[in-house]
């Protein structure tokens, strides 16, 4: 497979550095690209395509506030973003479904720290691809308070339907970002999966995330004791990728999903995908 010998961190530095250029032929492009996949600019908060500077902020362009409400039912969990969802389940015994005939562990996606994967053995799993025409910025499912954010380098092979097929444990072994949340039903991680021209994750905390400075895992910890605290809202932004990937959710046993949802369907930011119980009282 070609993309196993391609220098995935150069292309993608390259690709960082001129998806930011400002050129007389931005607006131009956008549109070349808006057409080729077919982007609803009329979702965005500004669906002028002269507007953006450069074609990351169009990539990474705002909503209109109107057109992803939120469902009413406060214990409703929610897309995190537009996308196809892959994969969906429960964790058995630790693993994962990446594509049919493949699987990983959670310890793998989690960096390889065995101590937090424990603490996901019975959680739901989603798996969400964002195509080119999709936005992308990453929201929360639940309410939740930041606890750790780790850091996780890798390789950056396409997260196409077509080379997740193909590569063993991909997500696993992509570079990419894990976002652990406390919730009211118990712990939450929102894994930002990193890809080739994916030249940079943010989150709305941290701003810039990746490339990395270092070669190894890194992590840190949020709360009160750290003297960082993060809560956010259900439905609110946590994060974004500079160009399109995936997004990987480890969601408490408490929260379960709908009915009627299948491998392959199109989701969106702020759609119901199913329910948590109501929270015990403390």
């Amino acid at each position: 497979m070609v993309q196993y010998a391609l220098p995935h961190h150069a292309i993608s530095r390259l690709v960082y550095r001129a998806s930011r250029w400002r050129t007389p032929f931005t607006a131009a492009l956008i549109r070349a690209f808006v057409q080729r996949f077919g982007v609803n600019l009329a979702e965005a908060a500004e669906p002028d395509p002269a507007i953006y500077p450069s074609f990351n902020a169009f990539f990474t362009r705002a909503l209109r506030a109107d057109v992803r409400p939120l469902p009413d039912d406060p214990l409703a969990w929610v897309s995190p973003c537009d996308g196809v969802l892959s994969q969906f389940g429960l964790a058995q015994s630790g693993n994962l479904i990446q594509a049919k005939g493949r699987d990983y562990t959670v310890a793998q996606l989690l960096g390889g720290d065995v101590a937090l994967a424990e603490q996901f053995g019975h959680s739901h799993y989603a798996t969400i691809y964002l195509s080119p025409k999709d936005y992308h910025r990453v929201h929360m499912p639940v309410a939740g308070r930041l606890v750790q954010m780790i850091h996780v380098p890798g390789r950056l092979f396409s997260v196409s339907p077509a080379t997740v097929q193909q590569v063993p444990e991909l997500l696993a072994r992509n570079e990419r970002l894990v976002c652990v949340f406390e919730t009211d039903w118990g712990l939450m991680a929102l894994v930002l999966v990193g890809a080739i021209n994916v030249a940079a994750i943010e989150t709305v905390w941290a701003g810039v995330v990746t490339p990395p400075a270092g070669q190894g895992i890194s992590s840190r910890r949020y709360g009160a004791d750290t003297g960082m605290q993060i809560a956010l809202d259900r439905g609110q932004e946590m994060g974004r990728f500079n160009l399109g990937s995936t997004v990987v959710m480890l969601l408490p046993s408490a929260c379960q999903f709908a009915s009627g949802l299948f491998p392959g369907m199109t989701v969106k930011m702020g759609q119901a995908l199913g329910g948590c119980a109501q929270p015990v009282a403390e």
